[in-house]
């Protein structure tokens, strides 16, 4: 029997962000939804919907091609009303955790815009998992409800976020399940681990580094990332039984605030003992990279996810909900969190943990328990997705 055509819209996903979080994203929802998809007896094609980006592509863009969003496209008849009209259904995963108003109001406008052209053009919407909100201010409080009323579905990538949606729209269909990026297809590099020489990896965040540096520390650490990064390199360098793996997850040339390669650079010529690892190709390339690790410290949170999906104790620096509330929701504690530590108890908790790593490695496994559960509850919202829509045809 001939497999069922389906036009799939992904919106606010990438195949070539700098940041390979959302290129983790894009990846992993593809390999998620297609199986899905198939399973039922549907042959998907996807469409990719974001902004404009100059970097190298990290999947084929002649089989999965992208429409890119702009003022214009959104405004024009013929743009975006007309693209995402043309598709069967919409899957918004909303860049990981855009769909807020931390951001500012140019984000959440083309946020909000692209949702409500789906919506108006009577196709099935879900958003996929994701960070939602914080929404604290009018009248993005109004308008984020707006959608979430009339979306199909909303799956909360963690706990906070299925009690935000619950909060501002009690009337949604809102699920918790989690990242898509755990399921980021990779090629297993765990033989390399057990060498004589401890494979440290240390992901610095270009965001946080910048924050610290400048003294504005927007994001309200009690640590001093740029003292905690210099001082845990300065200390990992000095062991001769340990390898340091300077590692990059979120490069934008055109931003050096948030260039992962830049201030990654700018510490691996302060600590010529540590191996500056070249840039990856893509998110599979990053994670199959960190699966060969002893152990991970990481400010990007997708780099985490890749560590801890992969085997490779992590430990995550984290700068905002997204990350106690997605490892708490795993039982994983083995984070520096966004105030309770100053910078010497982090370096010391961060160095405890390397010690720990086995520890760090089981509790990590428990928690992967929880995984594939969480993401059957969105593989459930796309069968029923998928159904409907076949429904509608006959």
């Amino acid at each position: 029997m001939s497999s069922e055509p389906i036009k799939i819209g992904l919106l606010w996903h990438s195949a070539r962000s700098g940041n390979l979080g959302v290129g983790a994203l894009t990846l992993a929802n593809v390999a998620i939804v297609r199986s899905v998809a198939e399973e039922l007896g549907f042959d998907p094609s996807f469409l990719i919907f974001g902004p404009r980006e100059r970097t190298p592509p990290y999947l084929d863009e002649s089989v999965i091609p992208t429409y890119v969003i702009s003022t214009k496209s959104m405004l024009s008849p013929a743009g975006c009303w007309r693209v995402l009209g043309a598709q069967d259904c919409v899957l918004d995963i909303g860049a990981g955790d855009s769909f807020a108003d931390i951001y500012g109001l140019r984000r959440f406008v083309f946020q909000w815009v692209t949702k409500m052209i789906a919506i108006a053009r009577r196709k099935p919407l879900v958003l996929s998992p994701q960070t939602i909100g914080p929404f604290e201010n009018q009248p993005y409080i109004r308008l984020a409800r707006h959608v979430l009323n009339r979306a199909n579905a909303v799956v909360a990538r963690d706990p906070m976020s299925l009690e935000a949606v619950r909060k501002l729209a009690p009337k949604a269909h809102a699920v918790l399940a989690v990242d898509v990026a755990f399921a980021l297809p990779y090629q297993d590099g765990s033989s390399l681990r057990g060498q004589q020489r401890i494979r440290v990896g240390v992901n610095i965040s270009a965001l946080l580094l910048n924050e610290a540096e400048s003294g504005r520390n927007r994001f309200g650490l009690s640590a001093n990332y740029a003292e905690l990064m210099r001082s845990l390199i300065k200390d990992l360098v000095a062991r001769h039984d340990v390898e340091v793996h300077l590692l990059t997850h979120c490069n934008h040339p055109s931003d050096g605030w948030d260039d992962d390669d830049a201030v990654t650079d700018k510490i691996a010529a302060e600590f010529p003992g540590a191996l500056r690892v070249p840039s990856f190709a893509g998110p599979s390339e990053a994670k199959s990279y960190i699966s060969s690790l002893d152990f991970v410290v990481a400010g990007r949170m997708h780099a985490c996810i890749a560590a801890f999906s992969s085997g490779t104790p992590v430990v995550p620096i984290a700068y905002s909900r997204k990350f106690s509330g997605l490892f708490g929701m795993l039982d994983y504690k083995w984070m520096v969190p966004v105030t309770g530590m100053d910078t010497s108890s982090a370096l010391g908790f961060i160095k405890q943990c390397l010690e720990r790593r086995d520890v760090l490695a089981a509790d990590a496994n428990r928690g992967l328990a929880q995984v594939d559960a969480l993401l059957d509850v969105y593989r459930n919202e796309l069968r029923k997705l998928f159904r409907e829509l076949r429904a509608r045809r006959k």
